[in-house]
Parts: C-alpha cells; structure tokens; sequence
C-alpha cells in the first residue's frame, strides 16, 4: 500500500517502495528476474481499489533483447526461516526501479488474484506432495526397523525383533498417511480438471464449483498434509527428531504451506464469508447435487452402497446442515458464522475426500470386475478407501457439533482474559 509508482514520459513508472517475504527474490540461478510488484499510481482510488501491477526486472532489457543495466532493485535482508530453506526469502528494496504497467491501471489486484488462485492450488498439491515423501521414507522405515514383538506371536521368529509394521498403531499411523495422500491426490487432480473444464468451456459450471473448492484445496490439504508428515516423523520415534536422518525437514517444509498464499485461517474466512454465498450460493447448492446425484446413480451396487455411499450421504447431510447454519445465523450474528469457519473448511475438506474416495472405489470394483490391470492394486485401493470412510469422515459430526455451538464459546473471553 506504501509502494508508489511515478508515471515517465517514456511509458514507464519508477518504483519506490519495499516489498517482503518475496520467494527467490534474488539468487544466480538465472540471468534475469523479473519481479511482479503491486504498487499505487497517482488517481488510484482508496485502499486496495487503486493498486496497479507493474513488471520490474532486476536487470533491464535493452530494444535488441541484450541485457542492458542493472535497475534499481535490491535485497534488504534474507529471512532466516523454519523451513524451505532452499529457497531464499527477501525483504526487496526499490528505489525508483524502471517498472512497466500490467494489465489495466488501477487494476492490479484482480490480476494479481489470477495468479494467486492458480498458486493456492498449487500450496494445496505442495500440501499432500511433501506428506507423501514423508509417508514414503515412514513406509520403509517401518518395514526395516526391529522393534518389539507383534501381541500375536513373532512375525520375524530368526530376528532379534519384528519390524515396526506389525504394530497395529504403527499401521494406524500408516494407513492415516496413505488415505490421506492418495485421497488427496485425486482430489487435487478433480480440481486442476475442473479449471480445464473452465477454460474451454466444456462445463458451465466448473469456474464456480472450482472457485468454491480453492480455499478448501489449499486450506485442508495443507492442514493435513502437515499432520501426515508429523505422523511420519512419530514413526521414525527419538531419530524422527535428529536433523541428520531427515525426516524433520519434511515437517518444516510442510508447516509453511498452512501459511503462505493466504494462511488458512483467511481461507476458512473466504470460504464462508464469500464462496458460500456467491451468485446466490448457486455453486454450494451444486455441489451438494453433484455428490446427491453420484449416490443416486450408484445406491443399487450393495458393496459400493454400504462401504462407500451411506457414510458419504451422513457426512454430506452435515455439510448442508452447516451451511444451513450459516444462512440461518449469518446476517444477525456474523461472529457465528466466522467462528466456525474453520470447522466448516474441513468438513468441507472431509465430504470432498469421501466422494473422491467413492468415485476411487467404483473405478476399482469395475476394474476387478473386467479383470484389467493389476488386481492386488485395485483390492489394496478399495482396503484403503474404506480405512478413511470409516476413520476419518466421521470428522464430519466434531466439525458439525462445533460450528453449532456458535459464537457464544469463542467470544466469552474479554480481550484481557487472554
């Protein structure tokens, strides 16, 4: 809000101001970078409304296409952080830096947005990527680490030990993980087919279904993924916590995906206080069709109905219930409907699991069924699907039983009780 920008009689502007937490915002890895920077043009309006975005190069292009001299741009200070520490974060400095209009003026924010909704989605996949490189070095670890007897009888009677894995809290853990990532996989991929669908126009509704999700792709995938990675770390137990195995890295790396491109607490907030209620809640109520109409289309396959569809209907029931809450309460008392926010993104989050888990299981029986492809990859998939309907989508009631709770138990505190 404090970056200016000078109009030149060349066409360009000439940027003042400093910018922070700007990934790889300086580094010899290239020969140029090239900086998008919001900044405030004379005439802007008011706060946000009066931004524009302008193009900064670090170094400036001559007409021929050489590089000609170095702008005005500068690094202030790299942040020493937690995690993702291969990449440096800069506090940026310009200093009458030669910049160049982008897009409309006054405009900057609604094109900024553009790329920010792409890079949500791609924090979401960021969220589940580094979870599932967790749950890979946990899956081996716990097949070559002796460690205690199976409660039934020893598994690896010529060892000194079993392996971690005959443990049922350790396969707990496990199956946690990879319900998680391959859930989360497939869901991440609906998303990225909902924005193909978008932009050749072959569904007229996946721009406002995908745009309902964003917030619930980054912010629970990212929730989640941090959870999966510090559930591989617990596995690896006292050297899941020595920096030289690893394993510790991927809990760092994974932390800052609940934060950055909108930390999730704002993703909740968007969620409720704009997504749900956007062109008439019209996208909200197509998506409880699209899931009603799944059921539906599938309830006569008995295995799929009772594995699969019942719990995806009890946890789609308190997703409208939710939202319903949310209509009912909303406009009297804002404070219950953001107090229960984030409950909402991942109940949100869970029904979104449970009818990606449905539609894997259908693909998997249908397969085992044609005898095609590998039938112990099918069989393990449908195992898998129903550990997460039956372990993790009865999350929905907690979140559902919280967000009716109101604002009345988050607010009770005076500023100073704290």
């Amino acid at each position: 809000m404090r970056t200016r920008a000078e109009p030149q009689a060349d066409g360009s502007y000439k940027i003042t101001g400093t910018k922070i937490f700007i990934s790889a915002g300086d580094h010899d890895l290239a020969e140029n970078i090239i900086h998008l920077v919001l900044a405030k043009a004379p005439g802007g309006g008011p706060g946000t409304k009066g931004i524009s975005l302008f193009i900064v190069p670090k170094v400036l292009v001559g007409a021929d296409g050489t590089h000609d001299a170095r702008n005005a741009v500068s690094v202030g200070k790299i942040e020493h952080k937690m995690g993702i520490h291969g990449n440096a974060t800069c506090v940026m400095h310009y200093d009458g830096a030669t910049g160049f209009l982008l897009g409309e003026l006054h405009k900057g924010m609604r094109a900024m947005f553009t790329m920010m909704n792409e890079a949500r989605l791609g924090v979401g996949l960021q969220g589940y990527a580094v979870a599932e490189a967790a749950y890979q070095n946990a899956r081996t670890y716990a097949r070559e680490r002796l460690q205690g007897r199976a409660v039934t009888g020893p598994e690896n009677p010529g060892g000194p030990a079993d392996p971690l894995i005959v443990h049922p809290d350790i396969r707990r853990a496990l199956m946690d993980q990879k319900s998680f990532v391959e859930g989360a996989r497939a869901f991440t991929l609906w998303g990225a087919s909902l924005i193909d669908q978008a932009r050749t126009g072959s569904d007229p509704a996946a721009e406002g279904l995908v745009s309902l999700l964003t917030p619930v792709l980054k912010g629970f995938l990212t929730d989640k993924g941090f959870e999966s990675a510090v559930l591989a770390q617990q596995i690896w137990g006292g050297h899941g916590y020595i920096e030289d195995q690893g394993i510790s890295q991927f809990v760092r790396d994974a932390r800052i995906t609940q934060i950055y491109e909108g930390a999730n607490g704002v993703q909740a907030l968007d969620l409720v206080g704009r997504k749900l209620a956007q062109d008439g809640g019209s996208h909200v109520m197509g998506f409880f069709a699209l899931v009603k109409t799944f059921i539906k289309d599938h309830e006569a396959d008995g295995t799929l109905k009772a594995d699969f569809l019942d719990p995806l209907k009890e946890a789609s029931k308190d997703l409208q219930a939710a939202a319903m809450f949310f209509m009912e309460t909303g406009l009297k008392d804002p404070n219950a409907a953001l107090a229960g926010s984030y409950d909402f993104m991942h109940l949100f989050g869970q029904v979104c699991m449970g009818l990606i888990w449905a539609r894997a299981a259908l693909a998997a029986q249908a397969a085992l069924a044609a005898g095609t492809g590998d039938a112990d990859f099918y069989r393990t998939k449908l195992a898998t699907g129903r550990y997460y309907m039956v372990r993790h989508l009865p999350a929905t009631r907690l979140h559902l039983a919280r967000i009716l709770s109101g604002a009345a138990p988050v607010m009770a505190l005076s500023a100073e009780a704290f």
